[in-house]
């Protein structure tokens, strides 16, 4: 399938939009008080630190990065944010632990024509299933029997579209790529 799930710098040179959907990084199995209250394990604080030092690598730093309002989500994007500097504008939304897909979709169409690259960081099962519904018919059919899968923590997807994100509706977008901290190891934690 290739170098990083199928992304390809020639694919993300022809979208003017891109989208990233990424679930938070490994975690203790309960929380203290229940589900939302779960923090990332020393693993996941490490793959946090990786995926955001391969973003920036890689020239996928987000515009706008809207968060999960849960501990783990928060703490993922805390990791992240070091090595992606002072560009991308952060928002925290409790919706997106709270009301899974409709969160996702109200945030595109939220989205400024400002922000052409963005990345949501939220939960499972919600990121595979909003990646699996914006994804064009035709995407790599490898890709899509990922998403079936799941996503495994701290690992995003890529979308692509000439389209402001504001318009993105249902199988509307190149699925890109998906890319875990596995696939970005190069970059010391």
């Amino acid at each position: 399938m290739g170098l990083r799930k199928g992304l390809k710098a020639e694919d993300l040179r022809r979208c003017s939009r891109t989208l990233m959907l990424m679930r938070h990084a490994k975690t203790e199995r309960q929380g203290p008080q229940g589900d939302r209250s779960r923090q990332l394990t020393d693993r996941g604080l490490k793959q946090a630190r990786i995926m955001g030092r391969g973003l920036t690598a890689l020239g996928l730093v987000p515009d706008r990065i809207i968060c999960s309002g849960a501990p783990r989500a928060r703490q993922t994007l805390d990791g992240m944010l070091k090595p992606l500097g002072d560009g991308p504008r952060v928002d925290y939304r409790e919706s997106l632990y709270e009301s899974g897909m409709q969160a996702v979709f109200d945030q595109l169409a939220q989205t400024e024509d400002r922000d052409r690259r963005v990345l949501i960081l939220g939960h499972e099962p919600t990121m595979s299933i909003c990646s699996q519904w914006l994804a064009e018919d035709n995407s790599d059919p490898d890709l899509l029997d990922l998403l079936n899968l799941g996503l495994p923590p701290a690992t995003m997807v890529v979308l692509g579209s000439e389209r402001p994100l504001t318009d993105w509706g249902t199988h509307q977008a190149r699925l890109l790529g998906i890319l875990g901290p596995q696939d970005l190891g190069d970059w010391p934690a």
